[in-house]
Parts: structure tokens; sequence; C-alpha cells
């Protein structure tokens, strides 16, 4: 059986008399993306700046790589890459200076070709108090990565980029993941953790809420599925009948949308419906609820 590259158990972090984590328990295994999912101060990036050694945390066992980042930080810090959610380079450094300066601390050979790959071609000689926000995010995931880390912890890697910087990103994370690489990815992207991911958990309040694959998250609690139907002649308007299994209903644009329990009896009558009335379906969609709305499911149950 292969090792957990992470391995956390009771993981408790305290501000005073702030409780930013509590009792957390993960594991992450060779070439897996884990998302790290929760709103502002749910304890995400607590969480990570403990398994990268910067923070001291209260109580709980940590093993990153086989070390503990408490006591052997100095050590995991050649074995991990790390995208903080703020860059801290002086703004009088150049670009190139930077790739230079990271690649001599890990003790090999500069991989300009990442800054190129990163969009950041052009801006080799630009100080880095002049990037973009975007553009500083791009730097710090070029500096992560340089050194061919084993493992990669990523605080909203993909906050402030545009379409074409995010695409590059997704790209490259997926090329880490064949390669081997575990990723560590805190975000508050739903549809990135959804696409990415291999496994999710959800923190609300410092407490790991959920964990599991996207699917398994999305297959389980209220499991309503969406069915969307638009129709010739609209004969699914408001005078239409209930149908089975229906949990709530809307209507948005030119479609009529229905949430169910058993979309298979819920689509069959719909159908018979429309055939009955001599109408003509134009579009039927079924789709399963996003890790969004399950997200947003899983919150409101917490707040009760």
């Amino acid at each position: 059986m292969v090792e957990p590259v992470l391995e956390v158990e009771g993981l408790r972090k305290t501000y005073g008399e702030t409780v930013a984590v509590d009792d957390v328990n993960l594991t992450a295994h060779p070439g897996e993306i884990l998302g790290l999912l929760g709103p502002n101060g749910a304890g995400k990036t607590t969480t990570l700046e403990c398994l990268e050694g910067l923070r001291r945390p209260d109580a709980g066992r940590l093993s990153v790589l086989g070390l503990d980042p408490t006591r052997q930080a100095r050590g995991l810090c050649d074995r991990i890459g790390v995208q903080l959610q703020t860059s801290a380079l002086p703004r009088s450094m150049r670009v190139d200076e930077a790739m230079g300066f990271f690649a001599a601390y890990h003790r090999v050979a500069p991989r300009y070709e990442l800054l190129d790959r990163l969009g950041l071609a052009e801006k080799r000689s630009a100080l880095f108090g002049e990037l973009s926000v975007g553009q500083q995010r791009r730097l710090a995931l070029a500096l992560a990565v340089l050194h061919n880390p084993p493992l990669v912890f990523l605080d909203e890697p993909t906050a402030g980029l545009d379409v074409a910087s995010r695409v590059e990103l997704h790209a490259l994370m997926q090329e880490l993941r064949v390669q081997g690489t575990t990723l560590i990815l805190a975000t508050h992207d739903m549809a990135e953790a959804e696409k990415l991911a291999d496994r999710v958990g959800i923190l609300l309040r410092g407490k790991l809420v959920a964990l599991g694959s996207p699917r398994h998250l999305t297959s389980v609690g209220a499991s309503w599925t969406k069915v969307s139907v638009r129709t010739e002649n609209d004969c699914l308007a408001a005078d239409a009948p209930a149908f089975p299994e229906v949990i709530r209903q809307q209507a948005l644009e030119e479609y009529a949308i229905y949430y169910s329990s058993n979309p298979g009896q819920t689509v069959s009558a719909l159908l018979a419906h429309i055939e009955a009335q001599g109408d003509r379906l134009i579009d039927l969609r079924v789709e399963r609820p996003s890790l969004e709305e399950r997200f947003l499911e899983i919150t409101q149950e917490e707040a009760r």
C-alpha cells in the first residue's frame, strides 16, 4: 500500500480565544489533488501554514513527507513548494532575479521556461513591484514548482488571474499531478475544485465537515437532480399539473426547471405530459447538483 504524502490527526490552532482550526484530520496521497474549500475565516490558510511549518499548532500530529513540520521545517523546505496567498518579494527585485535567487536557494538550475509558459516572458526584467496582482501570483507559482517538489501547497492560486492564465495554470497543475506531484489546493472557486480535485474537504468555522470526491459529495445530502425543460408551445406553464418526485420548481427565461428526488419518474411524467398536450420538446437537460450547490446546502445545514 502506498504511504500517504501527508497525514493530519487532530490538528488544532487557536489565536487567543478564537479557534481557527478544530480537530482536523486529513490525508493526501502521491499524485493527488486535494482541494480545501471554505469561506473566509474557515481555517484553510491556517491549516496550510501549519503543514508548511510556518505556524506551530496547539495540538495534533502532522506528518508531511515523513517529516514533522513543527520540528523539521528547514528539512521540509527543499521538498515542498509553497504559493502563499500574498507574495512578499522585494518590490525592487526583478523577475529573473527572483527566479535565480530561488533556484540558488534550492540548489537547482533556474527554469526560465516556467516564466514563459505562465505569460511572464516579457516581464523578465520587470520589477516585482511593477507587476499586476495576477502576474505576481503567476510568478509565485513558478517559484513554488521550479525545484520539482513532490508536494505543492497552493493558496488561492488563480485569484486575480485572467481566463487565459487560469487555463494555463490548470493545465500545469494537471501535468504536475500526472508526474506524481501531490497538490494541496485551497480555493474559493467551486468550479475549479470540482474540475481539478480528486478529493475535496470542506472547512467551516475550523472544522472539517465533509470530505470526499466531488462526485461523492454531490451524490449525498438532499441529492436533488435538476431537470430543465423547454418546449415549443410552453405547455409547462404555471397551469401544468404537479409532477412526481418534484421537490420544487421554477421558471427561468424559456425553461421550466424542476428539482427532483427521482429524476427517472419526473422525466417520464414530463415527457408524457408534453406528448399529451401535442407540444414539441426543444431541450431537456438532467444535471446532478454542482459542488457549489452542495457546498451551499452543507453550509445551511451547519448554520442550523
